[in-house]
């Protein structure tokens, strides 16, 4: 087709693939599309987006002719959309020169886009747009065509080996030419100093018909990596804008709301909160998301350990490096730190306490670890040792100590906070600590805090925030002297250009933390013994299962309370493997914060986790009222954690239960009403035979009546009116409205027919049994006595 239908169709073409910006229109779903269940599709999408398929091929060749898209600007991420409309230019390169006021009769602002950027914003954004489909639920995100194509593009256009395939030309011998600066439509401002970026450096003094290949490379590489950053990253909520922002974007934007309420007349105040309210936006990422962002993550580690090692003199370095390889080297904290460091801020203090942010965690975790990444593979051997964290990567941890220290508090308030004997939190609390004790980690972070809080002695106050902060064009000593890079200053600048001058460090091995840490101890040996308790009352109720109990002959199981929880239906295995769990994650810790055995056995006494005199859990801690117990807020932290639990007992009439479901209701209702007529016509009998002091009393008394449940409501401070109730000796049938009894009846009575015995003899048969067995249970429980009748 001609270059101006391939323009024409192009936009309505992207939509289809990726879906509208609004949600509306799915698209081909590229998230929900997996090779298991629909191969052919997955095959042909997979190809047709494929970076040398047919649809990349139409992207250069409409790059060639400079055509321009509009993106609606109201579709950005919330920090970009908001400073946007006050006219203030993001930081970012990606949107300098390409903000447009729209045409007559239009309506909101435009980014004009070239067909690479625009394929990119649809092809990153459908991933947040498209939340909503009911079918993602029932798919693993990481087996998805959406997946597989992020994967794709990473690697071709950042790839580890080799440099990034030219695009193919429409014109034979001819290069696809890179975009163009244009004069801006829009009079901004901008977020602080005007850095030289990457492709600008490279391509700017170029004719566009006979760019340079390497020019070509960086600038697809750059693009797609912001594209992606911005996308996935660039959300925040009001709180942590006002946190995160420079002093300089503050001044900026200050200038611009006092101008424009002077023009106005209006109060600063107001303007002022109107412009600060429209930067919150309610982002909730899912977890598909996240796994993306991860792989992002492990991709840029890859990319980036993947740089050549650089050579001895500094001039050959200047004259041989390449784009890409310059590229590599300032990849993650020129385009990754910041904003990833926010995005993890906020996962960490808005995701659900639930299993489901182990997606979160272990983004995290393969941040902190870049030698994960590293293309050197560890030496084999027979056992498999914990490896040591190599010196080199000291000025990594230095220069991203937020990331390991304040997000680490953060886990660990999280942690104090959870059930440590679900498996999959103790799972999350283990892979932590097992990361953080990798040998010679500890003391890395250690010695990047020490560099942190060393005095300033050359460095300015203020003036290094102002001129310094990491931009995406920029970097912390584009305009300072290599005297005063030292360690300690990077350290220094990466804390304050993240949190801001007035940031008050909490030390990770500090006592404020390490008290956090004894907690969180604490809490793993209280779930420890809960999880050995809840084994071993499943292994007593295991082995205490008679033959009488399951014909439900003993009505008083009905009373019994719960004490499980949802290890009882996963079963022993699980609850080894929380023990495991939690038992590496305290040793971990103790190597860590180098904790000693004295220290954990004087918490284990102060947190009272000893088992009382019969062997159970201790109720939770409570205090007691003219209304009974009440809880401390100790004792609602013990049940909140399941650490604790009150012995929960039905209190009331037997009779008068709610209907289980193992009962018939239709029985349970019709033996009721047969027993109270029964109770009510030989009640004066039954407490004759109760207070007899021969057997017959004593039998009467043990099947008649209930006197544990009986003393607990007479003594127990919850009942208030113990007159109005009847509490003597009754006739319970309702154990044979069970369906386990039915059945069971039902056999006996098949297999008596198996021997000629009628449905009368058998039901005299059962009686006989069942009179036995009263007396047999009456010889071994003495019944009560007649004062205590």
């Amino acid at each position: 087709f001609s270059l101006k239908e391939l323009h024409g169709i192009f936009p309505w073409l992207v939509e289809s693939i990726f879906g509208s910006l609004d949600g509306v229109i799915v698209g081909w779903n590229l998230r929900c599309l997996q090779g298991r269940t629909n191969p052919t599709e997955y095959s042909v999408a997979l190809d047709f987006l494929d970076p040398s398929g047919p649809m990349l091929k139409l992207v250069y060749k409409l790059q060639a002719e400079e055509y321009r898209y509009d993106f609606p600007v109201s579709y950005l991420p919330g920090p970009v959309k908001a400073s946007i409309h006050e006219q203030v230019l993001p930081e970012c390169s990606l949107y300098h020169n390409k903000v447009q006021f729209p045409s007559s009769g239009g309506l909101g602002l435009n980014l004009a886009l070239n067909p690479f950027e625009y394929y990119m914003f649809y092809f990153a954004i459908s991933l947040i747009t498209q939340k909503n489909s009911p079918a993602t639920h029932h798919v693993s995100p990481s087996n998805s065509a959406y997946f597989i194509l992020v994967d794709t593009y990473l690697k071709c256009f950042l790839p580890t080996e080799g440099s990034v395939l030219p695009p193919p030309s429409s014109n034979p011998g001819g290069a696809i030419p890179s975009p163009t600066p244009r004069t801006p439509a829009v009079p901004f401002t901008s977020y602080g100093m005007h850095h030289t970026s990457l492709l600008k450096r490279h391509i700017a003094h170029q004719p566009s018909v006979n760019a340079d290949p390497a020019s070509q490379e960086i600038w697809r590489s750059e693009t797609l990596l912001q594209i992606f950053v911005e996308m996935w990253l660039h959300h925040y909520s009001l709180e942590m804008y006002q946190k995160m922002q420079s002093p300089h974007v503050k001044l900026e934007v200050l200038h611009y709301r006092l101008s424009i309420s002077s023009k106005h007349h209006g109060s600063p105040a107001q303007s002022s909160y109107q412009a600060l309210h429209a930067y919150q936006e309610s982002f909730k990422p899912t977890e598909e998301h996240v796994l993306v962002v991860r792989l992002l993550v492990k991709h840029l580690h890859a990319f980036s350990n993947s740089l050549k090692p650089e050579p001895l003199s500094p001039s050959a370095h200047s004259h041989t490096a390449s784009p890409l390889e310059e590229f590599k080297r300032v990849v993650i904290p020129r385009f990754v730190q910041e904003k990833l460091y926010i995005f993890l801020q906020h996962c960490f203090g808005h995701w659900p306490l639930d299993a489901s942010f182990r997606a979160v965690l272990e983004m995290w975790l393969s941040y902190l670890q870049p030698w994960r990444y590293a293309p050197e593979k560890p030496p084999q051997s027979a056992e498999p040792l914990p490896r040591n964290v190599s010196e080199k990567w000291a000025a990594f941890i230095q220069e991203n100590l937020l990331m390991y220290t304040k997000l680490f508090v953060g886990f660990l308030n999280r942690a104090l906070r959870t059930d440590l004997v679900s498996p999959k939190n103790a799972l999350m609390v283990f892979r932590v600590a097992k990361v953080f004790a990798q040998p010679n980690l500890a003391e890395m972070i250690l010695k990047g805090e020490q560099l942190f809080l060393e005095p300033e002695l050359v460095i300015p106050h203020r003036q290094h925030r102002l001129f310094m902060t990491p931009t995406l064009g920029g970097s912390f000593f584009s305009s300072w002297p290599s005297a005063i890079t030292d360690a300690s200053f990077k350290v220094k600048s990466h804390v304050y250009s993240l949190e801001g001058q007035d940031f008050q460090y909490k030390q990770m091995f500090g006592t404020e933390v390490r008290n956090l840490v004894l907690k969180l101890a604490q809490l793993i040996c209280q779930a420890q013994q809960t999880a050995k308790s809840i084994s071993d009352h499943s292994a007593e109720t295991l082995a205490s299962q008679s033959f009488f109990s399951w014909f439900r002959f003993t009505p008083s199981e009905m009373n019994g309370s719960y004490t499980g929880n949802d290890l009882d239906e996963i079963g022993q295995d699980s609850i080894k493997k929380t023990d495991e769990y939690l038992e590496k994650a305290l040793e971990y810790l103790c190597q860590i914060f180098k904790l000693n055995e004295a220290q954990l056995t004087q918490m284990m006494m102060k947190c009272g986790t000893a088992p009382d005199e019969n062997g159970k859990k201790q109720l939770p801690d409570c205090i007691e009222s003219e209304d009974g117990l009440i809880l401390t807020p100790l004792g609602r932290y013990q049940i909140i954690n399941g650490l604790r639990r009150f012995e929960v007992q039905y209190q009331g009439d037997t009779e008068l239960q709610p209907i289980r479901s193992y009962e018939n209701a239709t029985l349970v209702r019709l033996l009721f009403r047969l027993s109270s007529v029964l109770n009510e016509r030989f009640a004066d009998q039954m407490d004759v035979l109760c207070s007899r002091e021969d057997f017959v009393g004593r039998l009467c008394r043990y099947h008649l009546t209930n006197p544990h449940l009986v003393q607990k409501i007479r003594y127990s401070p919850m009942v208030k009116d113990r007159t109005s109730q009847n509490w003597g000796p009754r006739i319970s049938l309702r154990f044979l409205a069970s369906y386990r009894t039915l059945i069971s009846l039902l056999m006996i009575y098949f297999i008596a027919s198996w021997f000629h015995i009628g449905p009368v003899g058998c039901t005299f048969i059962i009686l006989i049994g069942y009179f036995l067995y009263a007396v047999i249970m009456t010889f071994f429980f003495e019944g009560w006595k007649p004062h205590e009748h």
